[in-house]
Parts: structure tokens; C-alpha cells; sequence
């Protein structure tokens, strides 16, 4: 949480100083910094008292520094003298899509707007699209962006759940009286955003109280909501709020499984109690009429009451899984441990933070067998695409680092640029060199449903792409999808043998498990892409897993599941099909 906090303030600070107008290097300088730490595996905190810090890679002696401010008070004066230049509710302005410091400065400068609802407002008014540099257009995407704020407000991603539960969970290991902990809610579910924490703790009475007194004074609590005996509720900094529930270890799989949901899984559920003669709530499955309960202990105990296999929690959405689970019918879903390659996968050839050989390394510390490096192509100068002299040269790196290798390879690819009539960002000299073609979109964003789709259905007809890459666009609560046309999509890369992404990254999780789902009828493949730039960001597979499971998807749907003779024999009867 001290990594997410610190890397806020550090953005916060590069935003405040574009606003001032200061110099690029400095504004760069923070913006590094606070990516680092975001995607930081270790606790900052940690490392700054092992006296590590200054040896991070973007992070100096000035920096390093306010780090260390942060960590013993809290709060970084410099950050605090720069928002004082500002009305805070500019602040708010610069984190709407499409506005940012240096339109956030204009609009205070010339129309006096200095908040979201003053924004809003003059949108709404017409009152933006008379500025230079603005226009109509501009003035509907920022109504849009506003409308895609509120409904995404007071929720947080899924991996910043994911990171405060397992440190809440470790931090309150190892208590005597304790037996298990888990999350439950939405977040045990795995959906893409999240709004509180909920923790469930299986405590003897003896290890109650104890529970209760190490949450509520976890590491970065703000304020305690409550301490009661069966539930308690505190506040982190930054507004996440966290509850845990203690529950006895006889009723603990009952209550997992009520508290899991969703609602209307939980609904459909006491139904089919109903129906056989039972009740179901949180502690435990009874038959009616009787006081003592027919099953508590494990969630297995509780379905298998019902007549029901156990169903994973991604399942649990009411979407047909208790019938399947009836019929014996539910899927094998994959699992992190059957994955042995990553897809999508960018170096410092383009814009990644990591060599090839360090990413290379970190995959086989995971135990991968293989990686692909999609840096970007020639045309997305922002992102520092490739050059076709700079891809021979990458070509020729990857034939050296695996000359090296006995049980690992890199395949070089690219997460090529789907150009505005749909054709790819390299000739086809270029393109028969690389071993997997990932083609993305990453301009034209708000074309028309038509348009946009022809683009994406030629570039899947292309006989050298292999897949799309984060297929709709979106940015969870930042930028709603393209307007896309997924079923012509979908039908198009099953009719052409193409691949669709699931891409990990965390602001993406896209495609979304419902188009998962209709891939897995269509059958067409997936192919699960981190959309790494740091050798850290290889840990997002775990939410790409996490959207396959919720699209009930199975290892035989998902290529990342291949070792690389099987991946590399897929890849060329692709190519010779077509």
C-alpha cells in the first residue's frame, strides 16, 4: 500500500509541475519514479530501511529522499507546496481522460474552472468546444470520460485488491487460534473491479480477540470503523476500506461460500434448498425444521448437500454453473500452473524498462519455457516502435541469447500497428522473419462501430497476423471500449484460424469474460499477454488466468498452455492453412 501511496504523490508532483510549467526533465524524472514503484515486487518501506533505495534504477538522491519523508511522516512537503499553487479540484481534472495538465491549466486560465462538476458543466453548456484547442469533439469525450469516472467511483482494481488482501492476510498469519484466512466477496470472484476488501478469518474463541486487535492495527490503517467480536472494519490510506469476519471453523466453509456470492448465485442456490427440503445461510445447509446443520465445514460439503460438484468462485454468477455443476457438467478451468509461456511481452527495444535477457530470465525463474518479445513497430513513435533495421537487429540478439539456452526460447515478435485502413506496420519482408504477429490498435480510438471493425476484421485476415491484441481498448474507469463490433470479431478470427488476446495488464483486463466465453463456442483461441514492461509486470498472468477462469475456459483454449514444440507446430500450421 506504502508503494501505491508514495507512487500517487510522485505522479501527483509530475502533474503539479506540468501545471507550473517546469522544466521536462524534472516532470520525467518523477514520472519514473512513480512507475517504478508502482510496479515495484518488494515493500518500499523494506528496502528503504535496508538502505537500498538510492540503488533503484530512476530513483536519486532528491527523490530518494521524499521517499524517505513519506515513510517516517507520512506526507511529502514539497507535494504539499505545489498542490497549495492550485485549487484541489484541478487536481481532479487532470485525471479525466483527455484532459490533463496542460488542457486542466487552460480551462482554469480562460473559463475559471477549477473542479469535475464546474467541468461537467461547462461540457454540458457547450461552453468548451469555443476554446482553441478543443472543440465539440473534445468537448463529448470529456462528458464521456466524466460519465465513465462516476460509474467506476469508490472501486479499485482488481490487482490493487489482490495486493491488499494478500498483505493483510500475511501480516495476520501466524496467529495462535487461527486455522485459515481467505478473501471472499467479489474479490474471491475475481471481478475487474472491486469496492471493499473482505476478509474471512476461521478463528477458535481464543484466537478471536487476537485477529481482531493484529487488523485493526495493520500497517497503514487510517481509521477503525469498528472492532466488534464477529466483524470489524477499518480504513487504509488512500480510503480502501477492509473488513474481516471471524467465524467459528465448524460453520467456516458455510460462510465462505455465503459471503463469496455473487447475489444471484447465492439466490438460485437457497431456491434449490428450498426445493430439496433444505435451508441455506451463513452457517451451514439444514434440513427444515431442524436446528443442527446437514453440512458446515467445507464449501464441498455444503454444494455436495445439494447434489452440486463444487464450483470455482469465478464461476459463481448465476450464468448456468449450478446447473453444470448438477450434471457433472462443469469445466476443468486452467490454472496458473498450467501456463508455460507468456505472449505479449515488451524490452528496451521499445518502450519496457528491461532488456531481453532480463525478461528472458525472470520468464524462466517462473518456470516459462518460452516468451515472446512484441515490442511495438516502426509507427508508434511514442512508445519508441521499431525501425525494420532496429527489428533485425533484435532478430539478431534473440538468435544469440538462444544459442545460450538448452530448455528455454525467445521468439521474437512484434505488437504491430494496425494502421487506419487496417494494414499492418511492416512490409512483408519483415513480417515472414518474426515468429508471432500481435496486432493492436493504438490510434483512430473513436471511430465509428463500422469503421473500426473493418479495421480490426482485415488485419485478422491478414495472412501474417497470428492475433489481436487487447482487442476492445478499454482502460478500466479511465476509457470505454472501442466501438467494437465483437461478434463480427469473433467470427472473423474463427473463419480466418486467428488468436484473440486476453491481455493481463491491470487498467485492461480485455478481452472481457463474457467474449471470453463466446471465443470458447466459437472455438476460437486465446492467448493470454501480460503486456509486460518490467520483469515484475510478468506477474499479471494471474489476472489474465483469473478472466480465462471467469470465461470458463479450459487449458486446451488457451495457447499459453503449450510447451514451445507444441507452440511452434500450432504456429506453422497456422501459416500453412492460409
Amino acid at each position: 500500500m506504502k508503494n501505491k501511496a508514495i507512487a500517487g504523490l510522485l505522479y501527483e508532483i509530475a502533474e503539479l509541475l506540468t501545471l507550473n510549467n517546469e522544466s521536462i526533465f524534472r516532470i520525467r524524472a518523477y514520472e519514473r519514479a512513480a512507475q517504478t514503484l508502482d510496479t515495484m515486487a518488494e515493500s518500499v518501506d523494506v528496502v528503504a530501511r535496508e538502505g537500498r533505495l538510492r540503488d533503484i534504477a530512476g530513483i536519486g538522491e532528491s527523490i530518494a529522499e521524499k521517499i524517505e519523508e513519506y515513510l517516517a511522516s507520512g506526507k511529502i512537503a514539497y507535494h504539499e507546496e505545489l498542490a497549495a499553487r492550485f485549487p484541489q479540484g484541478l487536481l481532479e481534472m487532470m485525471a479525466v481522460p483527455g484532459v490533463g495538465p496542460k488542457k486542466a491549466r487552460a480551462l482554469f486560465d480562460r473559463l475559471h474552472i477549477s473542479s469535475v462538476p464546474e467541468l461537467e458543466a461547462a461540457a454540458g453548456a457547450g461552453k468548451i468546444r469555443t476554446l482553441a484547442g478543443f472543440g465539440k469533439k473534445s468537448e463529448d469525450n470529456i462528458l464521456k470520460s466524466i460519465a465513465t469516472q462516476k460509474q467506476s467511483a469508490g472501486r479499485m482494481l482488481l490487482s490493487e485488491a489482490l495486493a491488499l488482501s494478500k498483505e493483510i492476510m500475511a501480516q495476520c498469519s501466524g496467529i495462535a487460534g487461527v486455522s485459515r484466512m481467505d478473501a471472499a466477496g467479489s474479490l474471491r470472484r475475481y471481478r475487474e473491479t472491486i469496492g471493499d476488501v473482505d476478509i474471512l478469518c476461521a478463528a477458535t474463541e481464543s484466537g478471536r480477540k487476537k485477529a481482531i486487535e493484529r487488523f485493526t492495527s495493520l500497517a497503514g490503517v487510517e481509521r477503525v470503523l469498528a472492532a466488534g467480536p464477529e466483524k470489524s472494519s477499518v480504513v487504509f490510506e488512500g480510503g480502501v476500506q477492509a473488513d474481516m469476519r471471524v467465524i467459528e471453523p465448524a460453520s467456516y466453509g458455510a460462510a465462505l461460500q455465503y459471503f463469496t456470492g455473487s447475489k444471484a448465485h447465492n439466490v438460485t442456490l437457497r431456491t434449490l434448498a428450498k426445493r430439496k427440503g433444505f435451508t441455506i445461510n451463513e452457517y451451514g445447509i439444514f434440513r427444515i425444521g431442524e436446528k443442527a446443520p446437514v453440512a458446515a465445514k467445507t464449501e464441498e460439503e455444503v454444494y455436495a448437500a445439494l447434489g452440486l460438484d463444487w464450483i470455482a468462485p469465478e464461476l459463481r454468477e448465476d450464468t448456468g454453473e449450478i446447473e453444470a455443476a448438477a450434471t457433472g457438467a462443469l469445466p476443468r478451468l486452467v490454472e496458473l500452473k498450467d501456463i508455460k509461456g507468456d505472449v505479449h511481452v515488451h524490452s528496451t527495444y521499445s518502450d519496457g524498462k528491461n532488456s531481453i535477457e532480463e525478461m528472458a530470465a525472470e520468464a524462466q525463474r517462473r518456470g516459462y519455457e518460452w516468451i515472446i518479445i512484441t515490442d511495438h513497430s516502426q509507427s508508434l513513435k511514442i512508445a519508441r516502435g521499431l525501425s525494420v533495421e532496429t527489428m533485425r537487429k533484435k532478430l539478431k540478439e534473440i538468435e544469440r541469447l538462444n544459442a545460450r539456452y538448452t530448455d528455454f526460447r525467445i521468439l521474437c515478435g512484434t505488437e504491430i500497428d494496425i494502421l487506419s485502413h487496417g494494414n499492418l506496420d511492416y512490409p512483408r519482408s519483415v513480417l515472414e522473419e518474426l515468429d508471432f504477429v500481435l496486432a493492436s490498435i493504438h490510434t483512430g480510438f473513436k471511430q465509428d462501430e463500422e469503421t473500426i471493425t473493418g479495421r480490426v476484421t482485415k488485419a485478422l485476415e491478414n495472412k501474417f497476423t497470428h492475433c489481436l491484441g487487447h482487442p476492445t481498448g478499454r482502460l478500466i474507469g479511465k476509457r470505454p471500449a472501442y466501438a467494437l463490433n465483437m461478434e463480427r470479431v469473433l467470427d472473423t478470427a474463427r473463419r480466418a484460424g486467428k488468436m484473440i488476446e486476453i491481455n493481463s495488464f491491470p487498467e485492461r483486463l480485455d478481452l472481457a469474460d463474457v467474449y471470453c466465453r463466446k471465443a470458447k463456442e466459437l472455438r476460437v483461441k486465446l492467448a493470454i499477454g501480460t503486456d509486460a514492461h518490467t520483469t515484475g509486470h510478468l506477474g499479471f498472468m494471474e489476472l489474465g488466468i483469473s478472466v480465462a477462469r471467469r470465461g470458463w475456459l479450459e487449458k486446451n483454449d488457451i495457447i499459453n498452455t503449450l510447451s514451445y514444440k507444441e507452440l511452434m507446430e500450432y504456429l506453422k500450421k497456422r501459416r500453412e492453412h492460409l
